[in-house]
C-alpha cells in the first residue's frame, strides 16, 4: 500500500481534500477559478494573478496563488513567519485570517500537512454545529 499521506502535496490534492469536506459547494470566481465554500463562506480559493503577489526578481504576478483561511492571527503568523515555510501573505491580506501559497510550492508540504491546513480552513469557516460534528467524528489521532 502506498503512503499517500507522506508524499508531496499536489494541486489535485487541494481539490480532492477541499471538496471532500462535508457540506462543501464549489463556486467559480473570475477566470473560472474554483472557490470552495462551506455555508456560503469561502475557505480555500484559487486567485487570479494580482499586483500584490509578484516575483521579487521579475516583478511578474504569480499566476498560481491559493488562499487558505486560518483560525486566527496567531495561526497565520505561525505559518508565514518561518522563512522556510512556503506560506506567505501580502499587505492586501493584512488583518485577514488567511495565508497564501503558490501551487508551484505545494510539493514542499506533504499531503498530510496540506490536509491539516485545509481541515483547519474548513473548521474556521464552518458553523459551530458543523465544526463540532466533524471534530467529534475525527478525533486528533485520526486526522
Amino acid at each position: 500500500m502506498v503512503d499517500v499521506a507522506g508524499r508531496p502535496a499536489r494541486v489535485e490534492d487541494v481539490h480532492e481534500l477541499a471538496s471532500g469536506m462535508p457540506h462543501v459547494t464549489v463556486e467559480h470566481g473570475t477566470g473560472d477559478n474554483p472557490v470552495y465554500q462551506v455555508g456560503r463562506k469561502s475557505f480555500v480559493f484559487f486567485r487570479n494573478p494580482r499586483p500584490d503577489a509578484v516575483d521579487p526578481v521579475t516583478g511578474e504576478r504569480y499566476p498560481d496563488v491559493i488562499v487558505f483561511w486560518v483560525p486566527s492571527e496567531e495561526d497565520k503568523q505561525a505559518l508565514v513567519q518561518d522563512a522556510a515555510s512556503p506560506f506567505f501573505t501580502t499587505k492586501h491580506f493584512n488583518g485577514h485570517p488567511s495565508v497564501l501559497l503558490r501551487a508551484s510550492r505545494l510539493d514542499e508540504l506533504s499531503r498530510a500537512e496540506l490536509a491539516e491546513v485545509i481541515q483547519d480552513a474548513w473548521l474556521s469557516r464552518a458553523s459551530p454545529t458543523r465544526a463540532a460534528a466533524w471534530l467529534a467524528a475525527h478525533p486528533p489521532s485520526e486526522r
